[in-house]
């Protein structure tokens, strides 16, 4: 309406004349409308950490979808890139299991193979791994010196296990003193040496602080035998009376026991028809080993076993461990001494003392656990 009202007026010639717009001035710009101080201080940064982080989020998708780190491969990389394909994961997952358990088995295959020698530690006896087998416990009645106790025989299965190579020397037993162990008890010689004759005057409560220090001081589980352990490597796959055969006219060759070296010194009511020279204890290794690289399972010194005393073997376990229960004031010592005659000298021949007794006739050999 107004515009109406002026256009009339223009028409009449009565209107005053429009006002001019003035365009802006090229020298003097139209200034931007104003802004918020910080969001111009802050957009340049902003700006900046989001091109890192595209950056970031980039490489790593690079590397998720290119490379893989790979466990079983020490820290490489394994090349998951289109070109070389990407492995099932469950199949990897398996064929990693399935190395780690053929590596664990190669581990204790070499652990337990049979007639391996070693030694845990400088101080350690040397020790040799016995075969798993089964063997037949105790001796028939048409056995000669055969005794009671021996008896029934039974079938007896036994794991594979470390036994020591030869008894425990008084060398050994003073790394056990030096290193305050055993109580710090130095057993006498009765003057027939030490070194590396087998360590006498010992008792079963003895050897056991003994295989306790040994225990600590290899990280190893030692202990004394079973009593069927004992028997099963003594025999070392035999089934005659000793592991060289049933004469006992041989011996001399094999183990330390009364002979007519003996005979010479004292008088005897049974010797072995032979002479080996060796009155008292001999060096340990001394007469030749039986098919288990044992030397001086028969002979030399009565050797302690884990057991409590049993007068027969009614009852007795089958898988080789040691017998619980029995009389425990009385414990087992198998293998005969050097003072004692061919009938004694028998793989299944069976002795027996209280605990705490020590003897110039008595030591022991270690055994170990296989894992």
């Amino acid at each position: 309406r107004d515009v109406a009202a002026w256009r009339a007026q223009w028409d009449a010639g009565a209107a005053p004349a429009p006002t001019p717009v003035r365009a802006p001035s090229p020298e003097r710009p139209v200034p931007p409308p104003p802004q918020d101080e910080r969001a111009t201080t802050l957009r340049p940064w902003l700006a900046a950490a989001l091109a890192a982080l595209v950056l970031a989020a980039g490489v790593a998708g690079g590397l998720l979808i290119g490379q893989r780190a790979a466990p079983s491969s020490g820290g490489r990389v394994a090349d998951l890139s289109p070109e070389a394909g990407l492995p099932a994961g469950e199949d990897d997952v398996t064929r990693r299991a399935a190395a780690e358990e053929a590596a664990e088995a190669e581990r204790l295959a070499e652990l337990r193979r049979p007639g391996r020698v070693f030694r845990d530690c400088d101080a350690c006896p040397e020790m040799v791994v016995i075969p798993a087998g089964e063997f037949q416990m105790g001796s028939p009645a048409s056995e000669e010196g055969r005794e009671d106790d021996e008896g029934p025989q039974h079938r007896v299965t036994v794991r594979s296990f470390a036994l020591g190579v030869t008894e425990v020397t008084f060398d050994e037993w003073e790394a056990c003193v030096r290193a305050d162990g055993c109580g710090g008890y130095r057993p006498g010689d009765v003057g027939w040496g030490r070194g590396a004759r087998p360590v006498i005057n010992v008792s079963w409560e003895d050897a056991r602080a003994y295989v306790r220090w040994l225990s600590r001081a290899a990280g190893e589980s030692y202990r004394l035998p079973s009593e069927a352990e004992w028997e099963y490597a003594a025999r070392g796959g035999t089934t005659t009376s000793r592991y060289w055969g049933d004469s006992s006219s041989s011996q001399c060759g094999h183990a330390n026991g009364v002979d007519a070296a003996a005979e010479r010194v004292i008088l005897y009511l049974s010797v072995a028809a032979c002479d080996d020279g060796a009155v008292r204890t001999a060096p340990v290794g001394s007469y030749s080993a039986n098919a288990f690289d044992l030397f001086d399972v028969l002979g030399n010194v009565w050797e302690w076993t884990e057991e409590c005393w049993h007068e027969n073997y009614r009852g007795a376990p089958a898988d080789g461990s040691p017998w619980r229960g029995g009389d425990c004031g009385r414990r087992v010592l198998r293998g005969g001494s050097w003072d004692d005659s061919p009938r004694r000298l028998r793989s299944a021949a069976r002795y027996r003392d209280s605990p705490g007794s020590r003897s110039g006739s008595a030591g022991f050999r270690v055994a170990k656990t296989l894992d």
